[in-house]
């Protein structure tokens, strides 16, 4: 149950997100809840490979080059799917930054 409402609660905060920040487009609850379902997927999958893959340039950064990382991951998910666009990397930086800041939120106050 907590699994589900987490996925309802971070669905609408990609709509949030998207009717925020400009550049992100989600068309409707169910492509937001089909984009939050990919991207935990991508960020479950393909971040650890990702994050080991970039350790020295992370390191040399001073862990900075995760923000691209999940930036570059949010990009991703858009691309894949139809109803969630990203106008430039840019505004996936500002997206899943906002994103991010919103799931800790949610993770806070979720039982």
């Amino acid at each position: 149950m907590k699994l589900l409402l987490r996925w309802l609660l971070l669905a609408l905060a990609l709509l949030l997100v998207a009717h925020v920040a400009p550049g992100i487009e989600v068309n409707h609850l169910g492509a937001a809840l089909v984009a939050a379902a990919v991207l935990g997927l991508f960020n479950t999958l393909l971040r650890p490979v990702l994050v080991v893959l970039t350790l020295p340039i992370t390191i040399v950064t001073l862990g900075l080059f995760l923000f691209v990382i999940n930036a570059l991951l949010f990009w991703a998910t858009a691309s894949v799917l139809d109803g969630f666009s990203v106008a430039n990397f840019g505004a996936a930086l500002l997206g899943s930054l906002m994103y991010s800041v919103l799931g800790l939120l949610i993770d806070a106050v979720t039982p």
